[in-house]
Order: C-alpha cells, then sequence, then structure tokens
C-alpha cells in the first residue's frame, strides 16, 4: 500500500502498519467531543426512526410497483369491469405516493444523523470513498419525485402512465441499492485503503460482497408484502366504492400472503451470507435473538392475516390497523436485529476498541425529549384533524 502517499490523513497511512500486514486500526480516532447522552438512548431513537423510515420505503417501493402494474394490466382492458377496477386501484395507490415520498425523505434524517453520531468513523468514510455515487441521491430523489407526480396525475386521469411508475420505481431502487452499498462498505474497513488508492475522487465502488445482494433484494421484496397489507388498510377507507374496497383487501391480501415466504426465504439468504462469527455473535446475544425470534412471530402472524383477508376481503377499519400493527411490530424487530448485525460486524474489526467518551447533559437531553413529544402530540393531531375530516370520493375510473 502507498502508506506514505502525501496529504493522507494519519489514520489512512496507519491502516495496516502492523507486522505481517495485521491491521492496527483501520478506523480513525474516536472523537475527543463526548457524546451528550447515553448510548442506550441514541441508539433506541435510531432503531426507533429507522423502523419508521423503513416503513415508508417499503410503502413506496412495493406500492409503486403495485400500482405500475395495475396501470399497466387495467389499461389494456379499458371498459372490462376488471380493467375498471385495476385502474382505480391502481389511481387509489398512486395519489398518495408523492405523500409517501415526503415521509421516505423526512423520516430518513433522523436515522441518519443518529447513525453519524454512533457510527460516524466508519459510516463518513465510507460515505467519502463512493462520494459521487451518494451525492447522486440528491439528483435521484428530485427525479423520482418528479416521476411520481407525473405517474400520479396520470393514473387518476385513467392513462397509460405504467412506463412513468416503472421509470420511478427503478430510480427508487437505484438509491436503495447505493443506500445498501453505503451501510454494507462501512462494515468492511479491509477494503477501504485499496478503494482510496484505486481513486480518491470517490469514483469507484467497492469490490465483490456476498451479503450486498441479499440484503437489498431483501428490502425490495418486503416492499410487496408491505404493500399489500397497505391496501387492505385503504379498503377500510370510506372514500372509495365498494367494488374497489373488495378488490383492494383481497389482492393486497394475496400479494402479502404470497410474498411474505419469499421474504422469509431471502432472509435465509442474508444470514447464511454472513461471516460464522457473525452468525455465532448474533445468537450468542440475547436481545438480538429475541429481535429475530419476534421478526419471524410478526411476518407468520401477518401470513395468516393476509391469507385470511384473502379470503374474506375485510374492507374495514380495524383490519387495517391490524395490518399497521403487523408491519410496524415486523419493522421494529427487523431494524433491532440489522442493529445487532452492524454492531457484532464492527466489533470483530476492531470498532469499539477506542471508548467512546459519554458526559451527559441532562438539560440538553431533557429539552429535547420535550420537544420530541411535543411534536408527537402535534403530528397526533394532524392526524386526528385529517381523520374527522370528510373524505373526498374516489371514484371508478370510466
Amino acid at each position: 500500500m502507498d502508506a506514505a502517499r502525501p496529504g493522507r490523513p494519519e489514520w489512512r497511512t496507519r491502516l495496516f502498519s502492523g507486522a505481517g500486514g495485521v491491521a492496527v486500526s483501520a478506523f480513525p480516532a474516536v472523537d475527543p467531543i463526548p457524546l451528550p447522552a447515553p448510548v442506550w438512548l441514541f441508539k433506541a431513537l435510531h432503531i426507533v426512526t429507522l423502523a419508521l423510515h423503513f416503513i415508508s420505503v417499503e410503502l413506496l417501493l412495493g406500492g409503486l410497483l403495485v400500482a405500475t402494474w395495475l396501470n399497466l394490466s387495467g389499461t389494456g382492458r379499458r371498459g372490462d369491469p376488471a380493467g375498471v377496477l385495476r385502474l382505480t386501484a391502481s389511481a387509489a395507490l398512486a395519489r398518495r405516493l408523492p405523500i409517501v415520498m415526503t415521509y421516505v425523505i423526512n423520516l430518513g434524517v433522523p436515522p441518519l444523523l443518529f447513525a453519524q453520531v454512533l457510527y460516524g468513523r466508519a459510516l463518513y468514510t465510507s460515505s467519502v470513498l463512493i462520494g459521487v455515487y451518494w451525492i447522486a441521491v440528491v439528483f435521484l430523489l428530485m427525479a423520482c419525485y418528479w416521476l411520481l407526480y407525473r405517474f400520479a396525475a396520470g393514473a387518476e386521469a385513467g392513462r397509460a402512465v405504467w412506463w412513468q411508475g416503472l421509470l420511478a420505481w427503478l430510480i427508487a431502487g437505484a438509491i436503495a441499492r447505493i443506500y445498501s452499498t453505503n451501510m454494507t462498505l462501512m462494515l468492511r474497513p479491509e477494503v477501504w485503503p485499496q478503494m482510496y488508492a484505486n481513486s480518491a475522487g470517490g469514483l469507484h465502488l467497492p469490490p465483490y460482497d456476498p451479503t450486498l445482494l441479499p440484503r437489498w433484494v431483501f428490502m425490495l421484496i418486503g416492499g410487496f408484502w408491505v404493500a399489500g397489507l397497505w391496501m387492505i388498510w385503504l379498503a377500510g377507507r370510506k372514500s372509495l366504492e365498494a367494488p374497489v374496497r373488495d378488490y383492494l383487501a383481497a389482492s393486497g391480501g394475496r400479494l402479502a400472503a404470497i410474498m411474505v415466504p419469499v421474504q422469509a426465504g431471502v432472509a435465509f439468504l442474508v444470514l447464511s451470507a454472513q461471516p460464522e462469527i457473525v452468525r455465532r455473535g448474533l445468537s450468542g446475544e440475547p436481545l438480538y435473538r429475541l429481535a429475530g425470534l419476534g421478526w419471524i412471530a410478526a411476518v407468520a402472524l401477518a401470513f395468516l392475516f393476509a391469507a385470511w383477508a384473502w379470503r374474506t376481503k375485510p374492507a374495514t377499519r380495524a383490519a387495517g390497523w391490524v395490518s399497521a400493527a403487523l408491519v410496524l411490530a415486523a419493522m421494529l424487530a427487523m431494524t433491532t436485529y440489522r442493529d445487532g448485525l452492524r454492531d457484532v460486524t464492527l466489533a470483530g474489526k476492531g470498532f469499539f476498541d477506542e471508548p467512546t467518551q459519554v458526559v451527559t447533559n441532562w438539560s440538553v437531553v431533557g429539552l429535547f425529549l420535550g420537544v420530541f413529544v411535543v411534536g408527537l402530540g402535534g403530528v397526533a393531531w394532524l392526524i386526528s384533524v385529517m381523520m374527522r375530516a370528510k373524505p373526498v370520493a374516489e371514484r371508478l375510473a370510466r
């Protein structure tokens, strides 16, 4: 390695300075500024906000592709009652996707900030190494957002705009791939020196990682069954006509019942792709073992509920709330297990060898929590106003 290359920070020059090429320290030194709150608080906030972000991401990825398929198949059967139902269901999903995107973006900021606080020494490095792709996310998001509005307007008008929806989905999937790449690269300090030697400008993606593709596919597949349960949620809305509500409930149940086992299979691939030491670490920690079992229980219940909805078409608000509860439970469990996977991997590579200093400023913590609770109250009030508002009728496409 060209360890003496001018202009490199000191930590880059000592990555493999040990005898025989053994890494002495693959990470920058711990920031001397202490954390202003306990690590457990940052971790809890990170997991909760990331779970909410993942829910919105899954709604976007799954709901967008379902709406695209319904638009494609519906316009191909225009005038047919089945085609009318599909076009109307496509419009019902499509008109809500720009709103879902606002949640994707706004709920994505807090967990990213918490991750930077907890794992900045690894996350900043990986972000710089793929800097061109990381910055490109901003422009890809804008393009995807614009396409969502175009797709929603065309779907509501009953036009064949499936190609816009497909293009938006491809862009959203590319963004998800970049995020998966970065979150995986931050766990691979052993490839950082060569990547930096190849391009200091962030032009190259990391070398092959057997864990990356399964993790990315796991999220994409999850979007389908989450979208299915979202369709059951929408079936409980009185603004939709009865035939559309029945169609959404049955189709959503069928989609979720089919895709839950598929994601469970991909989850096995994700775990199998991890090194043996990581799998042992996850199974040896009670919290992570409980989170894994919790995810299995949540998706099993989701499968049973979806199969029941497939048969009974439950166009009720109660069924919608059950759907929401199952998605939230599964996502919280999955996010906790994912957090454990990251911690176990980083621990095996020396990330926690240098302890982080914590000097809790309780006055700041109290102020933050107070503002947080007030903000939640404001959101709850806005939701209650929206729920009490008279719904706008969503008619069958003619």
